[in-house]
């Protein structure tokens, strides 16, 4: 609701939306810059992604690698890395999820 029942300011308006593209815009680039990790086997695998989905890395203990039983391998190498990216969500909610809800308060917008 608007005080008075006057129209919003619009330069206001405005101001606020630039200044949370820039924030938006930061926050997206801290998290491509930031990198995260998930393992799994017990750390016989690790993956390293960005904040952004990237996977980075992935580190195969020796121990983990048996020829006559590759699926065993193949399926940790996707917990590790599915992990690493859930870990990464987390970090794009700690990151994002301010800014989102900063648009709900915005006047005008109706979020």
């Amino acid at each position: 609701m608007i005080p008075g029942g006057g129209q919003p300011n619009m330069q206001q308006i405005f101001q606020q939306a630039q200044k949370m593209q820039q924030d938006l815009a930061r926050a997206q680039q801290e998290l491509a810059a930031t990198e995260v990790e998930g393992q799994a086997g017990g750390g016989l695998v690790k993956a390293t992604v960005t904040g952004s989905g990237e996977l980075r890395a992935l580190v195969i203990d020796p121990k983990a690698v048996d020829p006559e039983d590759t699926e065993t391998l193949a399926d940790l190498v996707v917990a590790a890395v599915k992990a690493a990216n859930d870990n990464a969500q987390q970090l794009q909610q700690t990151k994002l999820g301010p800014l989102a809800q900063g648009l709900g308060g915005m006047p005008g917008l109706g979020f």
